[in-house]
C-alpha cells in the first residue's frame, strides 16, 4: 500500500484530482461565505410565501439581457430611498423619495408601494411622479384611517387600482398625444402614443400631509415590476432561485460527507475486524453483510420516508445503513491480506491487543483506499437525496437542489420551458459530483498498485 508521501506527491501530479480540489474549494467558499453574508431569515423563510410577494413570479436571468437586442425590465425593488419633513403654515409634510433610471425597451409589469405609516388623526397620503421629460403625475390621493392615538397603518398601492387610471385619465391635457386606451404602466412611461418607451430618470414621491410633526413612515419599498431578476431568476412561487442555490450547497456537501465518512468508517471497521478475526466471526458477519446488501435501497428509502418521517437527518441515517456494506466486504479482503504479513506476525507475537492491532497496523495501510471511497461515496450521497427531494420525499424545510427540481416538476417548469428553473441545480449536482469524483479516482490510482503503474 502507498505511504502517506507517496500519497501526496502522486496526488499532486494528478491533474485531473487538482482540478477536483480546486472545484471543492470553491464549493466550501460559496458555503462559508453563504453562511456568513447571506440572511439566515431568507433560508428559514424559504416554503413561506408571504417572504416573497416583493419579487416577481417566474422572472427571468438578469444576464439573459447581455443577448438580447431589446432589453427587457428588471424587477426593481427600492428601499432606499429618502425622507423630508417640510413645514409651512402649520402643515407638516413627511415625502419619501424613490429613484431610478429607466432604461428598458419594454414597459414595466406593474408598481406597487408597499409603506407604513405612523400617525395621528387622519394625515393626507399621496403619490405622484415626475417623468423625464418634467410632467408630474399625481397617481393616488386618499386619507389614512382616523385615530385618535398614535398608531402604525400598512398598506398597499397598486398600479392596477382604478382610482390611478380614473386620475390619469383628468390628466391626458399634459400629453401631445391620445392617452385613451393605454393602460396605466404605459401612460406613466410612454414616450408617444405608439407604446415606446420614454426613458431617463423617474421620481416618485409619497407624502404624508398632517397637522401633527410626529408623522412618519417607519417602512416602505416602490417594486418597479420586472421580467428579470438576479442571477438565477424566480420561481413560479416568487422565490430568488440563487438563494435557493447558495443555501443548497453547505447541505448538499453536510450530507454528503456525513453520509460518506459515517458509511465509510462503518464498513472499514465492521470489515476489517470480520477479516481480522476469521473463522466463525467472519462467517456470521458477513452473512449479515450479505443480507443488508440483498435489500433494495431506494425502495426501502422510500417506504421509511414515508412511513417514518422525512427528516433530512432521519434520511442521512437511512443513508449511512445501506452505504456501508459494500465498503465492508472490499475491506475485509485487504484485511485478509494484511493480517499474513510480518508485521502484523510480530505485533502478535509481542503480545499486543487485537485492537491495537488493527487501528495501528491494518488501518494505516487501508487509508489510501478508505479516503479515495469517501471521496466516491460523496456524490452518490447527493444525488441519492436529490433523487428522493425530487419524488417529493425529502425534507421540505430545507432549500436542497432536489426540492428546487421537484418544485420546477411539480410547476410543469420543464412544459413551460422554465429552463433557469431546472438547469442550475442539476449543474449544481453534476459539478459537486464532479468534483468528488476527480479526487476519488486519483486517491484510487494511487491506493492501487496496478492502477499507479
Amino acid at each position: 500500500m502507498a505511504n502517506y508521501a507517496e500519497i501526496k506527491a502522486g496526488f499532486i501530479s494528478k491533474k485531473i484530482g487538482l482540478v477536483g480540489i480546486g472545484i471543492l474549494l470553491c464549493l466550501i467558499s460559496v458555503s462559508i461565505l453563504t453562511a456568513a453574508f447571506v440572511p439566515v431569515d431568507t433560508y428559514k423563510q424559504w416554503n413561506n410565501p408571504a417572504s416573497w410577494t416583493a419579487y416577481p413570479k417566474s422572472a427571468l436571468p438578469s444576464w439573459v439581457n447581455f443577448f438580447s437586442e431589446k432589453k427587457m425590465p428588471e424587477h426593481q425593488i427600492l428601499d432606499t430611498s429618502q425622507t423630508v419633513l417640510q413645514e409651512g403654515n402649520a402643515i407638516f409634510v413627511t415625502v419619501k423619495r424613490f429613484e431610478t433610471d429607466y432604461n428598458y425597451d419594454y414597459f414595466p409589469n406593474d408598481f406597487i408601494l408597499q409603506y407604513t405609516a405612523e400617525y395621528e388623526g387622519a394625515p393626507l397620503l399621496q403619490l405622484s411622479v415626475l417623468r423625464p421629460d418634467g410632467i408630474v403625475l399625481q397617481l393616488a390621493s386618499s386619507s389614512l384611517p382616523y385615530s385618535a392615538q398614535h398608531t402604525a397603518h400598512s398598506d398597499k398601492i397598486f398600479s392596477a387600482n382604478d382610482a390611478i387610471r380614473k386620475g390619469l385619465a383628468l390628466q391626458s391635457s399634459k400629453f401631445s398625444y391620445k392617452t385613451d386606451g393605454l393602460a396605466v404602466r404605459e401612460i406613466i412611461f410612454s414616450k408617444s402614443a405608439n407604446n415606446e418607451v420614454l426613458k431617463g430618470k423617474y421620481v416618485f414621491f409619497v407624502k404624508m400631509s398632517s397637522v401633527d410633526s410626529k408623522n412618519t413612515f417607519s417602512d416602505s419599498k416602490f417594486i418597479l415590476g420586472g421580467k428579470v431578476f438576479g442571477l438565477v431568476g424566480t420561481d413560479e412561487l416568487r422565490r430568488d432561485l440563487t438563494i435557493g442555490l447558495l443555501w443548497g450547497t453547505p447541505v448538499a456537501l453536510f450530507i454528503g460527507i456525513v453520509v460518506a465518512v459515517g458509511s465509510v468508517v462503518a464498513g472499514l471497521v465492521f470489515g476489517v475486524y470480520a477479516g481480522y478475526k476469521g473463522g466463525k466471526t467472519d462467517d456470521s458477519m458477513m452473512r449479515f453483510n450479505d443480507v443488508i446488501y440483498a435489500l433494495p435501497a431506494l425502495p426501502f428509502l422510500i417506504i421509511l420516508s414515508v412511513t417514518t418521517s422525512n427528516s433530512i437527518f432521519l434520511l442521512i441515517g437511512f443513508l449511512m445503513i445501506f452505504g456501508w456494506v459494500g465498503i465492508a466486504k472490499v475491506s475485509r479482503s485487504l484485511a485478509l491480506q494484511i493480517k499474513t504479513r510480518q508485521f502484523v506476525d510480530a505485533a502478535k507475537t509481542m503480545g499486543q491487543k487485537d485492537s491495537k492491532i488493527i487501528f495501528r497496523h491494518i488501518f494505516p495501510q487501508i487509508m489510501p483506499y478508505a479516503l479515495a471511497s469517501i471521496a466516491i461515496s460523496v456524490p452518490a450521497a447527493i444525488t441519492t437525496e436529490a433523487g428522493l427531494s425530487f419524488l417529493g420525499l425529502g425534507d421540505p424545510t430545507f432549500p436542497t437542489w432536489g426540492q428546487i427540481l421537484h418544485d420546477a416538476q411539480a410547476h410543469g417548469a420543464a412544459a413551460r420551458g422554465l429552463w433557469w428553473w431546472i438547469m442550475p441545480p442539476g449543474i449544481m449536482i453534476a459539478i459537486t459530483g464532479l468534483a468528488f469524483v476527480f479526487i476519488g479516482n486519483s486517491l484510487e490510482a494511487i491506493a492501487n498498485p496496478k492502477l499507479r503503474r
